[in-house]
């Protein structure tokens, strides 16, 4: 396989290093806005020839197009932030090859009552071309990191084996990470991480999308090794991806934020530094949050500076012959072992693992399908035997 990588910060680098152990991946073109990252990665990786490294504005459709048919690859995986999803996604369709993301395409809060209404929600871009993507016989796999990405197959592999009803599906993330030497050092993308929880958390209730306020319906969930962590409702893909191909009456999706960082993000809401829009400093055409992007710690580079475990896993509630039941399906990626085994941290490790194997499943032939697809459409246990041999098993608890 193929394949152009687009974006290599941390989870980029993450894929490129637990790809290249794999003999089946031929290629893998690390393209980036910063070559000078791109050509840090590939230093480490040591294989310039399979590693090749290029320059690219993800922000223009023509460049990403242009990279693709010089390299002949068979799938762009895109690894950046999701404001350029519509850009990658469309030029993928144009140059026809295999498209996935870890992200789906961003939404946009409802106009007047955002907070109860759901506007353009998360893939909708994406979903909406569906019959385009059927038609030219080509596979867009979106929403396919950790979370979204494993906590979704797990959600079908719930429906499919451990239960004949089920009533909620909740995605569950917490850790007991530290950063050392920084007051605020997020482990992952800001860019991402302002989005998803500044937007209205969408619900999945009784047949339909609901929104609600950020932080929303407080919980403290006992998460395995690590817990018990406060956890709140925040945006994310898993709860737009479920219901479309697992029948549950509940689709929640919350994480465990903390004090210190609810307060940060309040309080960049309210300064305005968390606009995407650009305005003008002094002349200058800058986005705020891109700023405060700029001002923080580079999280690929924040590894041997952390400690802890992170958890990231699916609790499905429900009934199984009769009787009620409720499990939690999940995966521990401890941050030294990350460090010693992958030269990654944690967070962008466990993120990057789901994405190789599910290369790894197309390239195989073990899921086949075309369209716009979540992970929820493919077979569940062919990706859950395979986390494992790469070095991310999973495992299930009763609760």
């Amino acid at each position: 396989m193929k394949v152009l990588l687009i974006g290599v910060g941390g989870v980029g680098e993450a894929i490129a290093a637990i790809a290249k152990p794999r003999e089946w991946i031929q290629l893998m073109v690390l393209a980036d806005y910063n070559v000078k990252r791109s050509e840090e990665v590939q230093k480490k990786l040591g294989d310039e020839k399979r590693f090749p490294v290029e320059f690219i504005d993800a922000s223009k459709r023509e460049n990403v197009e242009a990279l693709a048919r010089r390299y002949s690859v068979d799938l762009i995986m895109n690894a950046v932030d999701p404001i350029f999803n519509e850009q990658i996604f469309d030029a993928a369709f144009n140059v026809g090859v295999k498209y996935m993301d870890m992200a789906m395409s961003l939404s946009q809060p409802h106009p007047t009552d955002p907070f109860h209404k759901p506007g353009i929600k998360l893939g909708d871009y994406q979903f909406e071309k569906t019959e385009e993507w059927e038609k030219k016989g080509l596979l867009a796999l979106v929403g396919f990191g950790v979370e979204p990405g494993m906590a979704d197959v797990f959600a079908r592999y719930a429906q499919d084996h451990l239960f004949d009803e089920i009533d909620e599906v909740g995605v569950r993330d917490g850790s007991n990470i530290i950063i050392e030497g920084y007051g605020f050092a997020p482990s992952f993308s800001i860019w991402t991480t302002i989005e998803e929880c500044l937007n209205p958390p969408v619900i999945w209730e009784n047949g339909k999308w609901f929104t609600t306020a950020p932080f929303s319906e407080l919980e403290v969930f006992e998460f395995p090794e690590i817990g018990p962590v406060e956890v709140v409702n925040v945006e994310h893909e898993e709860v737009l991806l479920v219901p479309r191909w697992v029948k549950a009456k509940r689709v929640t999706f919350k994480y465990g934020l903390g004090d210190q960082f609810i307060s940060v993000l309040k309080t960049l809401h309210m300064l305005g530094l968390d606009h995407k829009e650009k305005i003008d400093v002094k002349g200058v055409q800058v986005a705020p949050r891109d700023l405060v992007a700029a001002c923080l710690p580079d999280p690929a580079h924040l590894g041997d500076k952390m400690k802890g475990k992170t958890c990231a896993g699916t609790y499905v509630t429900g009934t199984k012959n009769g009787k009620r039941r409720a499990v939690y399906l999940y995966q521990i990626a401890d941050n030294e072992q990350c460090m010693r085994v992958w030269g990654c941290q944690a967070v962008v490790a466990q993120t990057a693992f789901s994405a190789v194997i599910a290369m790894d499943l197309i390239e195989h032939g073990q899921w086949q399908s075309t369209g716009v697809l979540g992970p929820e459409a493919f077979e569940p246990t062919v990706f859950m035997e395979k986390m494992a041999d790469y070095g991310f098993p999973f495992a299930m608890k009763e609760m």
